[in-house]
C-alpha cells in the first residue's frame, strides 16, 4: 500500500493509476493501458509484441538471444505489424548487448528496457540520445541509484518471475521500491489477471509488467508443449535453477530442469554447457528433455489460451471493477 496510507484513504493512492489518461506510465510511453510485456528472450518475438502493442499496451522485443542483425530485422518486423510504440528488451549480459545498443541507435528506437544486472554508463548514453529508459530491477538501493542516473520508469521484478530473478518477492519489493524513488514502478512476478495485477497497485504500482501470461497466448509463436505444460502447472510446479552459477532462473519442473539442479552443485561448468541454446529448444521444439521451459509461479493460475487482446481487455475491466474503491474498501 502507498506509504502512510489506511483503507479509508486509498483511493488518493490510485489516483496515480485512474483514469488512465492521468496515468503517469501511459504518459511517458505514449499507451492507452499501463501494461508492458516481459522482456523473454526467443518467445518475445515481432509478432506477439506487435498484438500486445496493437491491443493499447507496451509490446516488448526481447533481444536477450539476438545479435544485432537478427534484432535489425525483428525490428522490421514489428513496425510493418504496428504503428503503436514498442520497446527493446536488452540484457546487460548479453555478448550481443553492444551491437544491439548499435542497431537502436540506428533503426531509432524510443523506449529501452535494461535487464540483467546494473547498465552503469548505459543508461545515460541512451538518455543523452533521447531514449526512454525502464530499468528491471529485484532491490530497492538499485533502484535508487538508477533514478539518480536518469531511468524513467522502474520495473520490480518479484521472485515469482520467470526466467532470471532476484531474491525478493513483489509483497516486499514493491512497496520498498515505491517509498524510495520518485518515479513510476511497474510491478512484475505472479501477475496473471485483474486480482493479482490490483494486489500489486495497492502496493504502489503504477503499471504491471507480464510475461508468462502472454505465453499462454494465440499469438505467442512457441511450441504447443511449452503452451501446454502452463497450462497444466500447479503454483508449486516451478523451480529455481542457476543459483550455484550465479544467475538464478526460474522454470517449470521437468526432467532437464532438475537434472541441472543437480549438476550445477556438483560440476558448474558441465551445468553452464547443459544450459547453452536449452531456452531455444523449448520454445521452437518443444524438447522436455532438454528444454528450459521459462515461467514464473503464475504459470500455476493460468487456465486458458486467450487472444493477447483478450488477455489486456479483461485484465483491465477486472483491475477497474476489483479496485472499486466503495465496494472492496468501505468504510466501517
Amino acid at each position: 500500500m502507498c506509504k502512510g496510507a489506511s483503507f479509508r484513504n486509498v483511493r488518493g493512492c490510485l489516483n496515480d493509476y485512474f483514469p488512465y489518461s492521468e496515468n503517469r506510465v501511459c504518459n511517458i510511453l505514449g499507451i492507452k493501458y499501463p501494461i508492458v510485456e516481459g522482456g523473454m528472450a526467443w518467445a518475445g518475438e515481432s509478432t506477439l509484441a506487435a498484438a500486445v502493442s496493437n491491443s493499447g499496451a507496451l509490446g516488448t522485443l526481447g533481444a536477450g538471444s539476438l545479435d544485432g542483425e537478427q534484432l535489425r530485422k525483428e525490428i522490421a518486423v514489428i513496425r510493418k505489424l504496428t504503428d503503436k510504440p514498442f520497446a527493446i528488451n536488452l540484457l546487460v549480459i548479453s555478448p550481443y548487448f553492444e551491437e544491439c545498443l548499435k542497431v537502436i541507435f540506428e533503426e531509432k528506437i524510443d523506449n529501452v528496457i535494461l535487464g540483467g544486472g546494473n547498465p552503469g554508463s548505459t543508461l545515460k548514453w541512451l538518455k543523452d540520445e533521447g531514449k526512454t529508459v525502464l530499468c528491471v530491477v529485484s532491490s530497492d538501493n538499485l533502484a535508487k541509484m538508477l533514478e539518480r542516473e536518469g531511468a524513467d520508469i522502474i520495473i520490480a521484478e518479484g521472485s515469482e518471475s520467470g526466467g532470471h530473478i532476484g531474491n525478493v518477492s513483489s509483497l516486499v519489493l514493491i512497496p520498498s521500491i515505491k517509498e524510495s524513488i520518485s518515479i513510476p514502478v511497474i510491478s512484475a512476478g505472479g501477475i496473471s489477471d485483474g486480482k493479482t495485477a490490483a494486489a500489486t497497485i495497492i502496493l504502489g504500482a503504477e503499471g504491471i509488467q507480464m510475461g508468462t501470461r502472454f505465453l499462454a497466448s494465440n499469438e505467442a509463436k512457441i511450441h504447443e508443449n511449452y503452451k501446454n505444460m502452463i497450462l497444466k502447472s500447479g503454483i508449486c510446479d516451478t523451480i529455481v535453477t542457476g543459483r550455484a552459477l550465479g544467475h538464478p532462473v526460474r522454470v517449470i519442473k521437468n526432467r532437464f530442469s532438475k537434472r541441472i539442479l543437480n549438476l550445477e552443485l556438483i560440476d558448474k561448468l558441465a551445468a553452464e554447457k547443459e544450459l547453452i541454446g536449452s531456452l531455444g529448444k523449448a520454445v521452437a521444439s518443444g524438447d522436455r528433455k532438454n528444454g528450459s521451459f521459462m515461467a514464473g509461479q503464475s504459470a500455476g493460475r493460468i487456465e486458458d489460451i486467450l487472444s493477447v487482446e483478450e488477455i489486456i481487455s479483461t485484465i483491465s475491466k477486472d483491475i477497474e471493477k476489483i479496485l472499486n474503491i466503495d465496494e472492496v474498501f468501505k468504510d466501517e
